[in-house]
């Protein structure tokens, strides 16, 4: 993969211009990947796009590391999205053929990072096993009621809010679940609800046979 098409990829995406995408992806990922990332351009207009290629040990695989960060103003207040993720794909006709998204960590944030606020989820687990999920709130605000929420949901979105809040009753969210059966991915999307503001944020788990 020549270095002028990451270039162009990231130009084109700060450019907010999805024409050189859709040129440039086969098949279903003409329709998939542009659709993910031109809902990140709609929601955050000035995002800001980099990008570098990985290494990869497979021999007709690419990876590309890809991090976004944008704000935007909502009632008064700003919202940040970080997000960072690993695209690997293969090069077919010229083309991107087969692309999936990795190593997903996404956060949209409206507290100025005033919220002390750690995300204990692993990045990989095997298939059928128990893991935890831990977001914890380093300091737990007393007599004061957090409320959050945490969900899985499908693949084929880098974020989701639509999201029901409860109260929480401990420091944070704490949840023990299983891995599913099948190698694949698994995406858990969760919101906390405090009163110096509000964390979304959306995390992908790789599962996997053997570590």
């Amino acid at each position: 993969m020549k270095v002028d098409f990451i270039r162009n990829l990231e130009n084109s995406l700060n450019a907010k211009d999805l024409e050189f995408i859709r040129k440039n992806f086969r098949n279903e990922e003409n329709q998939n990947i542009p659709k993910q990332f031109s809902k990140i351009i709609n929601d955050f207009p000035k995002s800001k796009w980099k990008i570098k290629r990985l290494k990869s040990n497979l021999p007709d695989e690419e990876i590309l590391r890809i991090k976004v960060f944008g704000e935007k103003i909502v009632n008064g207040e700003i919202y940040i999205l970080e997000s960072k993720f690993d695209y690997l794909f293969s090069i077919v006709n010229e083309k991107i053929d087969e692309g999936i998204i990795k190593n997903l960590f996404t956060t949209i944030r409206n507290d100025n990072k005033k919220i002390d606020i750690s995300f204990n989820i692993p990045d990989r687990v095997l298939t059928g096993s128990k893991y935890d999920i831990d977001i914890i709130l380093n300091k737990p605000l007393e007599e004061v009621i957090i409320a959050g929420a945490i969900k899985p949901h499908q693949v084929n979105s880098l974020f989701e809010q639509e999201i029901l809040l409860e109260p929480l009753a401990s420091g944070g969210i704490f949840k023990i679940t299983r891995a599913p059966l099948k190698p694949g991915i698994q995406i858990w999307s969760g919101i906390i609800a405090h009163p110096e503001g509000m964390i979304t944020f959306t995390k992908s788990i790789d599962i996997v046979d053997k570590i």
